[in-house]
């Protein structure tokens, strides 16, 4: 394990980065596999596969079946963020927390048990170089891949502070983008109005 310093950081922070792989911190979890004949086309619980992932859930389970899945198999918790491991490979979205299921080996999350911050994942993940990917035509990231992915890691307090100063940023954008698009409605109306 060698050692890095960032070009930039904030002020307080001079101890050097620790160069790592993500399969040190924990394991990549996934729910329990569920079948067909447990799914409906509506229904208490949204199945999120990975046509639908950050989208609209076309697929149902029922609450009983949530719950003890739930507890009895690997769950993500409010936080975590869930990975594509097929499709458009390594979209990242993270769990809100509310009551919904995941397609088991195409959507995972790396269950690192807060040793890691996940606002300051997040961001990594945005720049990430998933290991064995790179210039290959492999459609699908494995869970090997996503162990052996490099990281280079601060102290807990460093990653709070870089998590916490993107995660503004992305507020930011948002925001302007909510804006643009009200702009682009408003245009619209009026030019409506004007262009009989």
């Amino acid at each position: 394990n060698g050692e890095s310093v960032p070009e930039v950081r904030f002020p307080g922070f001079t101890a050097p980065w620790e160069q790592r792989k993500l399969g040190d911190f924990g394991k990549v979890a996934m729910n329990k596999r569920i079948f067909k004949n447990q799914t409906s086309d509506e229904g208490d619980v949204p199945f999120y596969k990975i046509g639908t992932f950050g989208g609209v859930a076309d697929s149902y389970i029922t609450k009983e079946l949530f719950e003890e899945y739930k507890l009895k198999y690997p769950y993500p918790r409010k936080g975590d963020l869930l990975i594509s491991a097929s499709g458009s490979i390594g979209r990242v979205i993270e769990y809100s927390g509310k009551d919904e299921y995941f397609q088991d080996s195409n959507i995972v999350w790396l269950d690192h048990d807060n040793r890691l911050d996940n606002s300051f994942l997040k961001q990594f993940y945005n720049i990430i170089k998933w290991q064995g990917l790179e210039g290959s035509t492999i459609k699908r990231l494995y869970n090997k891949n996503i162990l052996a992915t490099k990281i280079d890691v601060p102290s807990i307090s460093e990653q709070l502070r870089i998590g916490d100063f993107f995660q503004q940023f992305d507020s930011l954008i948002a925001l302007q983008q909510r804006r643009i698009e009200h702009l682009e409605l408003l245009k619209k109306g009026l030019l409506q109005q004007m262009f009989v």
